[in-house]
Protein backbone atom coordinates (compact mmCIF):
# COMPACT_ATOMS: atom_id res chain seq x y z
CA UNK A 1 0.00 0.00 0.00
CA UNK A 2 1.27 3.24 -1.17
CA UNK A 3 2.31 5.82 2.16
CA UNK A 4 0.73 9.51 1.11
CA UNK A 5 2.82 12.30 3.13
CA UNK A 6 0.79 15.53 1.74
CA UNK A 7 -2.95 15.00 1.16
CA UNK A 8 -4.92 17.60 -0.76
CA UNK A 9 -8.40 18.26 -0.10
CA UNK A 10 -10.71 20.34 -2.59
CA UNK A 11 -13.41 22.78 -1.45
CA UNK A 12 -15.41 24.13 -3.67
CA UNK A 13 -17.27 25.64 -0.54
CA UNK A 14 -20.34 23.61 -0.86
CA UNK A 15 -22.43 21.89 2.03
CA UNK A 16 -20.79 18.38 0.75
CA UNK A 17 -17.25 19.66 1.13
CA UNK A 18 -17.70 18.35 4.77
CA UNK A 19 -17.42 15.04 4.01
CA UNK A 20 -14.43 15.79 2.20
CA UNK A 21 -12.96 17.18 4.47
CA UNK A 22 -13.43 14.85 7.28
CA UNK A 23 -12.12 11.84 5.10
CA UNK A 24 -8.98 13.91 4.16
CA UNK A 25 -8.49 14.31 8.08
CA UNK A 26 -9.03 10.76 8.78
CA UNK A 27 -6.35 9.80 6.09
CA UNK A 28 -4.18 12.62 7.16
CA UNK A 29 -4.00 11.01 10.64
CA UNK A 30 -3.28 7.67 9.64
CA UNK A 31 -1.14 8.31 7.77
CA UNK A 32 0.93 10.92 9.47
CA UNK A 33 0.65 13.46 6.75
CA UNK A 34 0.53 17.15 6.20
CA UNK A 35 -3.07 18.11 5.27
CA UNK A 36 -3.90 21.08 2.53
CA UNK A 37 -6.91 22.24 2.40
CA UNK A 38 -7.54 24.42 -0.79
CA UNK A 39 -10.97 26.96 -1.29
CA UNK A 40 -11.23 27.31 -5.01
CA UNK A 41 -13.15 30.38 -5.80
CA UNK A 42 -15.48 30.38 -8.32
CA UNK A 43 -18.00 33.08 -9.27
CA UNK A 44 -20.50 32.04 -11.61
CA UNK A 45 -22.26 35.16 -11.67
CA UNK A 46 -19.49 37.17 -12.70
CA UNK A 47 -17.51 37.84 -16.41
CA UNK A 48 -16.14 34.35 -16.51
CA UNK A 49 -19.34 32.65 -15.20
CA UNK A 50 -23.02 32.45 -16.67
CA UNK A 51 -23.60 36.70 -15.55
CA UNK A 52 -26.94 35.81 -15.31
CA UNK A 53 -29.14 38.51 -13.44
CA UNK A 54 -30.33 36.54 -10.74
CA UNK A 55 -30.24 38.75 -7.90
CA UNK A 56 -31.68 36.55 -4.75
CA UNK A 57 -30.37 32.94 -6.25
CA UNK A 58 -26.60 34.84 -6.19
CA UNK A 59 -26.94 36.00 -2.95
CA UNK A 60 -28.16 32.85 -1.69
CA UNK A 61 -25.13 31.60 -3.44
CA UNK A 62 -22.74 34.02 -1.75
CA UNK A 63 -24.60 33.01 1.87
CA UNK A 64 -23.85 29.20 1.40
CA UNK A 65 -20.07 29.46 0.21
CA UNK A 66 -19.63 31.75 3.63
CA UNK A 67 -21.51 29.42 5.73
CA UNK A 68 -19.58 26.35 4.38
CA UNK A 69 -15.80 28.17 4.32
CA UNK A 70 -16.95 29.12 8.20
CA UNK A 71 -17.60 25.44 9.01
CA UNK A 72 -14.76 24.11 7.42
CA UNK A 73 -12.57 26.78 9.29
CA UNK A 74 -13.86 25.74 12.16
CA UNK A 75 -13.31 22.10 11.55
CA UNK A 76 -9.42 22.51 10.45
CA UNK A 77 -8.66 24.75 13.37
CA UNK A 78 -10.11 22.22 15.77
CA UNK A 79 -8.04 19.67 14.15
CA UNK A 80 -5.23 21.72 14.42
CA UNK A 81 -5.58 22.48 18.06
CA UNK A 82 -5.06 18.38 18.72
CA UNK A 83 -2.00 18.60 16.83
CA UNK A 84 -2.46 17.87 12.75
CA UNK A 85 -0.74 19.94 10.64
CA UNK A 86 -3.35 21.83 7.79
CA UNK A 87 -2.54 24.21 5.53
CA UNK A 88 -5.29 25.99 4.22
CA UNK A 89 -5.45 27.79 1.04
CA UNK A 90 -7.80 30.08 -1.35
CA UNK A 91 -7.28 30.26 -4.98
CA UNK A 92 -9.29 32.43 -7.12
CA UNK A 93 -8.49 30.40 -10.74
CA UNK A 94 -9.89 27.21 -12.72
CA UNK A 95 -9.74 24.43 -10.47
CA UNK A 96 -7.23 22.62 -12.90
CA UNK A 97 -4.65 25.26 -12.99
CA UNK A 98 -4.92 25.94 -9.06
CA UNK A 99 -4.66 22.06 -8.36
CA UNK A 100 -1.49 21.92 -11.00
CA UNK A 101 0.41 24.75 -8.88
CA UNK A 102 -0.66 22.95 -5.67
CA UNK A 103 0.43 19.71 -6.41
CA UNK A 104 3.61 21.13 -7.64
CA UNK A 105 4.67 23.46 -4.80
CA UNK A 106 3.71 20.85 -1.82
CA UNK A 107 4.22 17.54 -3.47
CA UNK A 108 0.58 16.43 -3.01
CA UNK A 109 0.08 13.19 -3.37
CA UNK A 110 -3.45 12.30 -2.54
CA UNK A 111 -5.91 14.46 -3.46
CA UNK A 112 -9.55 14.31 -2.44
CA UNK A 113 -12.54 16.19 -4.10
CA UNK A 114 -15.94 15.53 -3.98
CA UNK A 115 -17.11 12.95 -6.31
CA UNK A 116 -20.82 13.77 -8.27
CA UNK A 117 -22.62 13.68 -11.20
CA UNK A 118 -22.55 17.00 -12.73
CA UNK A 119 -25.99 17.65 -13.06
CA UNK A 120 -27.45 20.92 -14.19
CA UNK A 121 -26.83 22.94 -11.21
CA UNK A 122 -23.57 21.52 -10.54
CA UNK A 123 -22.63 22.26 -14.35
CA UNK A 124 -23.84 25.79 -14.05
CA UNK A 125 -21.59 26.39 -10.58
CA UNK A 126 -18.57 24.74 -11.44
CA UNK A 127 -18.44 23.43 -15.06
CA UNK A 128 -17.56 20.35 -16.18
CA UNK A 129 -14.45 20.13 -14.47
CA UNK A 130 -13.61 16.52 -12.92
CA UNK A 131 -12.78 14.91 -16.34
CA UNK A 132 -9.63 17.66 -17.04
CA UNK A 133 -8.51 17.11 -13.72
CA UNK A 134 -8.18 13.37 -13.67
CA UNK A 135 -6.84 12.88 -16.86
CA UNK A 136 -4.18 16.39 -16.25
CA UNK A 137 -3.00 16.00 -13.10
CA UNK A 138 0.05 13.28 -11.85
CA UNK A 139 -1.33 12.71 -8.04
CA UNK A 140 -3.54 9.52 -6.94
CA UNK A 141 -7.06 11.13 -7.23
CA UNK A 142 -10.00 9.97 -4.53
CA UNK A 143 -13.42 11.22 -5.18
CA UNK A 144 -15.82 11.31 -2.28
CA UNK A 145 -19.16 10.61 -2.94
Amino acid sequence: METFNNILVVSRSTRNCMKVLKTGISLARKYDAKLHLLHILHDPFGLDGWNLPVPSFEEEYKKMVADTREKLHRMVQAQKAEGLVVNELIENSTPVDALQRMVEKEHIDLILMLGHKEGRIEHFLFGKTNDAIIRSLPATLMLVK
